[in-house]
């Protein structure tokens, strides 16, 4: 019985000295006293910016897309089935329904 009770001690410790150590760099007192200066320019300076140049590329790309004209509506037999009513509004069109974009069963709206 002492050897199986020797052998949970020591793995009991080896564990809790294994989860003291610090394995790598990590936010300690004393580390480096400026560290939360780096994080808030590299926010300002690059975050800030990387935000604004991915809306310029949404914009853009809206914009670009915005001036193509819709395709003619083809009535295909297997898109825009309705064996029931929609239970909001008319029954006809979905809850996320957009008149200049998603089509009726017969056809668009505009």
């Amino acid at each position: 019985m002492s050897l199986v009770s020797h052998i949970l001690r020591r793995s009991i410790s080896q564990s809790i000295v294994r989860n003291a150590e610090v394995g790598g760099p990590s936010a300690v007192a004393g580390h480096e006293a400026g560290g939360y200066k780096v994080w808030k320019k590299l926010s300002f300076f690059v975050a800030v910016p990387a935000v604004g140049l991915c809306m310029l590329n949404a914009y853009l790309k809206h914009q670009e897309e915005h001036g193509h004209p819709r395709p003619e509506f083809v009535k295909y037999e297997h898109l825009r089935i309705r064996n029931k009513r929609f239970p909001w509004g008319e029954g006809n069109k979905s809850l996320f329904h957009n008149p200049h974009a998603n089509a009726l069963p017969d056809g668009y709206e505009h």
